[in-house]
C-alpha cells in the first residue's frame, strides 16, 4: 500500500470539505478550492478526516493513490493556512514595486515589466528587492513565483537576477587576465 496514500488527512476546524460526482471542494478562511478527483479513486470524508481508497494494486492505481492524497492535503492546507513564496532581487538598479494589483519589475531591460496577478494570488513588496507571493493554491503560487523568476534568472558570474529566498547560486570563475 502507498505510504503517502494511506495516511488520513485531518480537517481543521474552520475548513469544510464536500465531495459530489468526483468533484472535491474545500472552503476555509483563506478561500475556496475545487478539484476533479480521478474516477477510479474513492475519496471518503468521515468526521474530521479524509481518506483516499484505491480499487486495486496496479501500478497506475498506486501512483494515483499517493498523488490524489497529496493534492487533497495541499488543498486543505491552502484554504486553512495558505502558501507563500519569497523572491529576492539582486543587482544594481534592479527593483520591484506594486502598482495596484500588478507587479512592476525593473530588472535591466530597456522597458519595465508589468505583470498582472491572478485574482486568488496576492503579491507584495516589503522592500524594493523582495517579492512575496501568497495564495491558497500551492501550484498557482509556485507557478507565479517561477514566472517572475524567469524574467531574469540568476546568472552564474555575478549572481545578479531574481532568485527564490535562500536559493544558492553556484558562481563560476571569470576569465583570468594574462
Amino acid at each position: 500500500m502507498s505510504r503517502i496514500g494511506k495516511l488520513p488527512i485531518k480537517i481543521p476546524e474552520k475548513v469544510s470539505v464536500n465531495i459530489a460526482n468526483h468533484i472535491l471542494s474545500c472552503k476555509g478562511p483563506k478561500g475556496q478550492l475545487t478539484m476533479k478527483v480521478h474516477g477510479e479513486m474513492d475519496v471518503k470524508v468521515e468526521h474530521d478526516e479524509i481518506k483516499v481508497v484505491r480499487p486495486g494494486d496496479s501500478k497506475k492505481h498506486k501512483a494515483l493513490h499517493g498523488l490524489t492524497r497529496s493534492l487533497i492535503a495541499n488543498m486543505v492546507e491552502g484554504v486553512s493556512k495558505g502558501f507563500q513564496r519569497k523572491l529576492e532581487i539582486i543587482g544594481v538598479g534592479y527593483k520591484a514595486e506594486m502598482k495596484g494589483k500588478n507587479l512592476l519589475l525593473n530588472v535591466g531591460y530597456s522597458h519595465p515589466i508589468l505583470l498582472a496577478m491572478p485574482e486568488n494570488i496576492a503579491a507584495s513588496c516589503p522592500a524594493a528587492t523582495e517579492i512575496v507571493i501568497e495564495g491558497a493554491d500551492k501550484a498557482l503560487v509556485g507557478l507565479m513565483a517561477a514566472k517572475i523568476r524567469s524574467f531574469r534568472k540568476p546568472e552564474p558570474y555575478k549572481g545578479k537576477g531574481i532568485r527564490y529566498a535562500g536559493e544558492y547560486v553556484r558562481k563560476k570563475a571569470g576569465k583570468t587576465g594574462a
